[in-house]
């Protein structure tokens, strides 16, 4: 007996979700998608200071 390809599933349930997010309501999914790029953005800044202040920059 095989398993069933679990992350193919998992990816199609994301993609579905999402759709269904946007199209429900747009601002919101926006707001969320904005929220995470500025919290990207932020966390990439944060290590870049980290390993500057480490080296002594």
């Amino acid at each position: 007996m095989t398993m069933p390809p679990i992350r193919k599933i998992f990816m199609w349930l994301v993609v579905i979700f999402v759709l269904y997010a946007i199209l429900t309501s747009p601002t919101e999914a926006a707001n969320i998608g904005s929220n995470i790029v500025n919290i990207l953005k932020n966390g990439i800044e944060n290590i870049f200071t980290f390993f500057d202040s480490l080296l002594g920059h």
